[in-house]
């Protein structure tokens, strides 16, 4: 995709000239508005699903099940609702066509500060009649089922009667990944549409497959107001028509105000009578906007960071979809992170292990929200240990794809759009996600010091996962050790041996590492707790001293598999071929889908050694290197500095870094390896949904771990923060191209634990409070500093 053309000085603007209908999809994505309860693409307002277009608004945990045909088999999917289209809008003069684009001329200008998406644009008819205009959209973060989109238009060259059509449209379908319109799209049934005598329009549809409704209703505002108004309604589809006396170089306003409701929402009677009420009450645009810009400022306070590098725009856009996805109103939702944002249909809106990414951001600027992720979890534990009973084993496990009720909903079947064929799916074996579950919990409470949230959430969740670990774990007398078979590791290529008739792999290292890591935090918790609290929690979990010295027994026994002097991926990874990397490459300019590539030949990545993104290094990304020698020496492995460095070198020359988060993994591996190496990674994911890296699945929706993950980049991992033993450490690794970094974090209560770090110094700094010193720990001392009080360290 073509850089957008952005001022250096202004890195609060993304700004797009022109029209052009191949990037159109990418930008719809990228200047959606939105607000934690739902996102809106930045689809012109007179556009429909056309190919072109793809007008999209998505409501969280608005889900919707079906059943459709692949390959001759029945499977069901679970889809995030493309809900009904409110943005509906067009023109025209008394004897014109209604304008469906394109515009002669555009701009779009979307205000990250603000949340604002302007759009100019010059329009021309058949008869050359020329009108401009001016459209404003916000999702209101004050209230947030508001969505209000205002429309100026200017006459430049005539006068006389205009046109005008506000409609709210329910027809619309999920069509927006080209690879799933093969299967069930349509999950709206028409629910009613009227045109109440106070001049709100109304819309009410259900999900086809659920008793979950969803109402809408407009308030149309016009200045000067309209000579006439009237309706036109159909099912799923209701219009309000406006007739305005137009006077050449006058302009008028048009600002239309849309209440969204549904049965999910809580504090309500039913969602239709909300919408008309706060539809009828709401207060105009500008009172809006003042309300909606100062929740905006409140966030971007939480969310400080100054980094002196020319990517500030790539950052604040990264910054600004996750406060878009997640916010305080997603808190009693219910809600998950999905992978793709509430953007697009990509990945059916599913929620993987990218929190894994998400919260590590959200735990030291918005630990309440971290909090409501770690809560979708926990209500899904009876779904998780469900799962696990099915499978024969103990405790709780954790789905790789997860949507409304926490079961199972990795699909069964994949298409290869290179051979077209659909090929089977194995994706569900990612065991590992109940492990990024369980850090997820450690982590929250290493930055909140929240011991309630421990006994009363976290603690039942880490030990589910430590008994599910323990019961997945079987004993091989021939190494005198145990094993974790039949998974797949986050690389994604390889599912299966290729010299096997089943599908799994043995012992992957990443999820055998981090098994041990979380039956040890487990263990860890159990002496945490308040007596009482441990005492009840092992009782209702039916854990005794003999589960606890085998999760002790199987935490330092598990396997590690090893070849020519570093970390194997799996057991029997050594067996595989070598890719030959330098005709492929010669052959595809573009390696990231090699799975894809090689299916269409006729052969399997499972046979390469070659990965999609960090497997074995994801253990770098999650863990500091001394603690990763002490894993593995806790192990029973040897394990000094050039283990891991050899390892990573190893599998960098084997990545084609097929995923987003990919570059995110290896930015952070590399740092004090190779800062230079780790900066140019860094830039590359920190603008990879910018530049629509991955060739148009941007347009499908944004990749959310890889934008939380930049931004966790420059707030963690060049600062070298962590967080263990009641302490902050600090050890900053500045690359070159960044000269200095200031960061406002909250940590265990205080609120503006400011961070500034520059060649020659790092500076702690801590707002007056009521709370106790916080520890800092930094190359080898550890000082303790008061509120009120700063202290700076010399590197």
């Amino acid at each position: 995709m073509t850089a957008p053309a952005q001022d250096p000085a202004d890195a609060w603007h993304l700004r797009f000239e022109g029209f052009d209908p191949a990037e159109e999809g990418v930008r719809e994505v990228l200047c959606a508005v939105g607000n934690g309860y739902l996102v809106s693409r930045a689809a012109a307002p007179e556009s429909s699903a056309d190919g072109v277009h793809y007008p999209g608004t998505y409501l969280a945990g608005v889900y919707d099940r079906a059943v459709s045909v692949a390959d001759g088999r029945t499977v069901e999917n679970e889809d995030l609702v493309n809900c009904p289209n409110w943005q509906s809008f067009s023109f025209r003069p008394a004897d014109g066509d209604w304008f469906t684009g394109p515009p002669a001329e555009q701009r779009m200008d979307l205000d990250l500060c603000q949340g604002v998406l302007t759009r100019h644009a010059l329009v021309v008819d058949a008869q050359g009649r020329r009108t401009r205009l001016v459209q404003r959209r916000i999702a209101s973060q004050a209230q947030p089922h508001l969505v209000v989109l205002e429309t100026e238009l200017l006459a430049e060259n005539w006068s006389g009667p205009l046109e005008v059509r506000s409609a709210l449209d329910g027809t619309v379908a999920n069509t927006g990944v080209a690879r799933y319109r093969g299967l069930t799209s349509r999950h709206l049934v028409p629910a009613g549409q009227g045109l109440d005598e106070d001049g709100t329009l109304w819309l009410q549809v259900a999900t086809a497959g659920s008793p979950l409704h969803i109402a809408l209703a407009a308030r149309t505002r016009v200045t000067p107001p309209a000579l006439h108004r009237s309706s036109r309604l159909r099912e799923g589809w209701a219009a309000e028509l406006l007739t305005l006396d137009v006077t050449e170089g006058r302009p008028v306003t048009v600002e239309k105000t849309v209440a969204v409701y549904t049965s999910r929402d809580p504090a309500i009677d039913a969602p239709l009578p909300a919408a008309r009420r706060l539809a009828a009450q709401a207060p105009g645009f500008e009172r809006l906007l003042v309300e909606h810009a100062l929740r905006w400022a409140e966030l971007w306070r939480r969310c400080r960071i100054e980094a002196d590098f020319d990517g500030a725009t790539a950052l604040h856009l990264n910054l600004f979809h996750l406060l878009q996805t997640y916010s305080e109103h997603s808190v009693d939702l219910d809600v998950g992170i999905p992978a793709r944002g509430l953007h697009g249909e990509g990945y059916r809106g599913h929620v993987f292990w990218d929190e894994l990414f998400v919260l590590r951001l959200l735990n030291l600027r918005f630990p309440e929200l971290a909090r409501a992720v770690i809560g979708y979890r926990h209500r899904r534990l009876d779904a998780a240990r469900s799962a696990a009973r099915e499978a024969g084993l103990r405790g709780a496990m954790y789905p790789w794809q997860s949507a409304s009720d926490g079961r199972e909903e990795s699909q069964q079947l994949h298409l290869n759009p290179l051979s077209g064929r659909w090929l089977p799916d194995h994706s569900h074996l990612q065991r590992h996600v109940g492990s990024a579950v369980a850090y997820n919990v450690w982590q929250h409470y290493q930055a909140t010091g929240d011991l309630d949230f421990l006994a009363t959430t976290g603690a039942e969740m880490l030990l589910e996962i430590a008994s599910f670990w323990s019961s997945a774990a079987t004993y091989d007398p021939t190494r005198q050790r145990y094993s974790i078979r039949g998974v797949v590791g986050p690389d994604e290529y390889h599912d299966a041996y290729p010299w096997a008739g089943r599908p799994g792999l043995d012992d992957n290292a990443y999820t055998n590492v981090l098994a041990s890591w979380v039956l040890a935090r487990a263990l860890e918790t159990v002496e945490l707790l308040p007596g009482y609290r441990r005492d009840e929690l092992l009782e209702r979990l039916a854990i005794d001293r003999t589960e606890l010295d085998r999760w002790q027994e199987v935490g330092r026994r598990l396997h590690v598999p090893f070849h020519d002097g570093v970390i194997s991926q799996f057991d029997g990874y050594e067996r595989l071929a070598e890719l030959d990397w330098t005709a492929y490459r010669r052959r595809y300019p573009d390696l990231q889908r090699l799975d894809r590539i090689l299916e269409a030949e006729g052969d399997t990545v499972n046979t390469y050694k070659a990965s999609k993104q960090a497997d074995v290094l994801m253990l770098c990304y999650l863990f500091s290197p001394r603690e990763l020698r002490n894993l593995l020496r806790h192990l029973g492995y040897p394990a000094g500095h050039e283990l891991l460095r050899r390892t990573t070198d190893y599998y960098l020359r084997r990545t084609v870094h097929g995923s987003t988060l990919s570059a995110v993994v290896h930015a952070w591996v590399l740092t004090r390896a190779d800062r230079q190496r780790s900066w140019r990674f860094f830039r590359d994911a920190l603008s990879s949904d910018l530049l629509d890296v991955q060739h148009g699945t941007t347009a499908e929706g944004i990749h959310l771990g890889a934008m939380a993950g930049t931004v966790d980049l420059l707030q963690r991992c060049y600062t070298g923060l962590e967080i263990r033993e009641d302490t902050l450490w600090l050890d900053p690794h500045l690359p070159s191209a960044l000269g200095q970094l200031t960061l406002d974090l909250r940590y265990r209560g205080h609120w503006g634990v400011r961070i500034a770090v520059d060649r020659h110094t790092v500076t702690v700094s801590l707002r007056e409070s009521r709370q106790p010193p916080v520890q800092v720990a930094f190359r080898g001392s550890t000082t303790a500093i008061l509120p009120g009080r700063s202290h700076t360290f010399s590197l």
